[in-house]
């Protein structure tokens, strides 16, 4: 080990920036943030950076060279004048009076170096490559940055606030600690993380009245995996991914968001096909229900997001009538993501200023939508599950007043390497679908801003693909891959 990791504490103690430059308000502003009351020694004015750092009256800047008599009672020093001999004349100066110095880019120079931090006060988790490449600690911090959630630090005051009571209540290092990994990995964390800090709160001093014989208790994770792009995840999403010890999941989730889960999870497979279900949902609802109830962390992935078309208000309901505690994470639903992958702006000032969402599910060979709504002009439909009815959806529309040479578009396996869009008109677009042979899952959008795809498509899975369907459009219909 190089170099000794230490937080230090700068709470009331006194730091010095030798420098005026936008680096040394970075570092000013990092001390600043620690508590510290901070000079800046610079005989020219402050660069613009150090203009944000005005609110305070912790801040003081001396219009003057430096001297060593700058350096009497300060805890921390940084040299950042980027004048080599000035910068290693601090260094000598603190060096001499045993005070930790940092010499901006000069590791030779330093007693202490700054690693990349990662800030969840009062978590703190510094990366540090010991000068050797900061470039590579700074690719960490972000990796990092996506796994540690934003509430740890929420987390670790609520901890903070029972330390006392947890240490009164078990009288050994061994049982505390056995009581706070079991707190931890509890839902109690989940319910910080989400916001719920009053339930936090209960549940923890549930847990301390409860003591070894408190009850296992689970918790249900509703979770949109997307259109089917494992990069469109949200963070939260890919955090209760990997610590599920259960997985229910649907037919539309994709394999490679499916590998993303926890690998030693148990999976359930409840998904639905067109006409025929696999697990009625009352009863998908109520295995929710009794695998939290057996002390499990279950994940409900859900295609798209749980909002939309999903049921996943169904689901909930039933985990709030039995006292289930549940989050629901939002995803990047179809409208949006496939759409965006197909080059189709659901809105544009020049084509539509509205968007209407609908399922084109069949029933007795009829769709009960409102046709008069859905077929007002400028406005975008996008219609999920369609494809079955993609003949009576378009019959409806040209019916109900939209014209037969309206923009449309069907897109198969949107966002996904499988993508395939079929671009056409109203009264088109069911021959061609035909033609391509599409397969669920599928999206449809009818709209002027169809038209703006030939120009703004920007996502070529198949660069190679060549099949063009044409059509009467302005320019031809095509199939993309």
């Amino acid at each position: 080990m190089d170099y000794l990791p230490i937080f230090l504490d700068l709470r009331g103690r006194k730091g010095l920036v030798v420098g005026g430059s936008d680096t040394a308000a970075r570092k000013a502003a990092l001390m600043l943030q620690a508590g510290a009351w901070v000079t800046a020694v610079t005989p020219g004015i402050l660069a613009p950076a150090f203009a944000e750092l005005a609110g305070t009256d912790r801040l003081i800047h001396l219009r003057t060279d430096f001297t060593d008599g700058h350096l009497e009672g300060m805890d921390v020093v940084f040299a950042v004048s980027g004048d080599e001999a000035l910068d290693r004349r601090v260094h000598d100066a603190a060096r001499a009076r045993h005070i930790p110095v940092n010499v901006a880019d000069r590791p030779g120079l330093c007693s202490f170096i700054m690693p990349s931090i990662i800030d969840r006060s009062p978590v703190m988790v510094a990366v540090s490559s010991g000068g050797e490449a900061p470039v590579l600690s700074r690719l960490l911090r972000a990796r990092l940055e996506t796994l540690i959630p934003a509430g740890y630090g929420r987390l670790a005051a609520l901890a903070g606030r029972f330390k006392k009571t947890v240490r009164e209540k078990f009288t050994s290092t061994a049982e505390r600690r056995k009581f706070w990994e079991r707190a931890f990995l509890s839902p109690i964390s989940e319910m910080v993380f989400s916001g719920r800090e009053q339930e936090a709160e209960a549940g923890l001093q549930a847990m301390l009245q409860a003591g070894e014989g408190a009850p296992a208790t689970g918790e249900v994770y509703l979770v949109g995996a997307g259109p089917g792009n494992p990069d469109l995840l949200t963070f939260r999403a890919l955090r209760l991914m990997q610590q599920a010890d259960v997985v229910v999941y649907d037919r539309l989730v994709s394999p490679p968001i499916l590998e993303m889960c926890r690998r030693d999870a148990d999976r359930l497979y409840v998904g639905k096909e067109r006409d025929k279900h696999a697990v009625p949902q009352g009863e998908i609802n109520m295995v929710l229900v009794r695998l939290a109830r057996e002390g499990k962390r279950v994940l409900r992935l859900k295609g798209g997001d749980p909002f939309i078309f999903g049921r996943g208000g169904e689901e909930i309901e039933t985990l709030r009538e039995h006292g289930v505690p549940f989050q629901v994470v939002p995803a990047v639903t179809a409208a949006a993501g496939v759409a965006s992958y197909a080059g189709i702006p659901l809105t544009h000032r020049d084509h539509a200023q509205a968007l209407v969402l609908v399922t084109g599910h069949l029933k007795d060979g009829s769709m009960d939508l409102d046709w008069d709504m859905l077929c007002r002009p400028r406005q975008t439909i996008v219609i999920y599950m369609g494809l079955k009815g993609l003949v009576t959806l378009c019959e409806q529309m040209m019916r109900h007043g939209l014209p037969g040479d309206t923009p449309a578009a069907i897109v198969q396996q949107g966002t996904t390497l499988n993508q395939k869009t079929v671009t056409g008109t109203l009264a088109s677009l069911p021959t061609l679908a035909a033609q391509a042979d599409l397969k669920p899952p599928t999206l449809i959008i009818v709209g002027s801003v169809v038209s703006l795809h030939a120009k703004l498509n920007w996502f070529h899975p198949d660069p190679g693909a060549d099949d063009h369907w044409h059509t009467p459009l302005d320019k031809p219909a095509s199939l993309e891959h």
